[in-house]
Parts: C-alpha cells; structure tokens; sequence
C-alpha cells in the first residue's frame, strides 16, 4: 500500500480533564443601591440592564443570587473586581465564590 498505509497506527484517545467551575453570589446588603449594584453586573459581568435588574431582585428577595459560573481563576477576578467596585464607592457590596455542585 505504500506510505500512506494506516492499518497499523493506532488510534490515540486522550482525555481532557475538565477544569472545576465556581459559582460567583452576590450577597444581599441594606446599603447598597440597587442602581450601583445594577452598574457593577452590567460592567463586570457584562449583563445587559434586564438581566441585571432580575438578578438584582434575586439577590435582594432570596438573600443572594448566584450571578454567573467560570472557573477558579475568572470567578475569583470577577467576583474581587465587583467586590473592589462597591469598597471604592463606600459600599458594603459582596460577591462570593464556592464550587459548583
């Protein structure tokens, strides 16, 4: 057959390992305004003012509301740069991350 024979190469399956994801939380707090929590998901987890608004609520009617998954190192980013936006205006605004399920 030639050079091009592949009856003998052998079929090398790997496996990707799948990396853990992280659930980021806002947490609910009695300072915030719900205005500037809108404006962090909005610029940090680049939602759009609808979808902020009802994750918003979620959070302020259920105590928290998990805003998106990503792995460790994004969730941890994200989750310190809300967190950085709300201290640098004087809020007390908290996003937490913990392994998803």
């Amino acid at each position: 057959m030639g050079d091009l024979d592949t009856r003998n190469i052998t079929d090398i399956k790997t496996k990707t390992k799948r990396l853990k994801l992280y659930k980021v939380s806002l947490e609910n707090d009695d300072y915030t305004p719900r205005e500037f929590v809108m404006r962090v998901l909005m610029k940090i987890f680049r939602m759009s003012e609808k979808e902020a608004y009802h994750k918003m609520m979620a959070a302020h009617q259920q105590g928290s509301c998990v805003i998106s998954i990503y792995i460790k190192d994004i969730a941890e980013s994200k989750a310190r740069d809300a967190t950085d936006m709300g201290k640098e205006c004087g809020h007390p605004l908290v996003f937490n991350i913990e392994p998803e399920d």
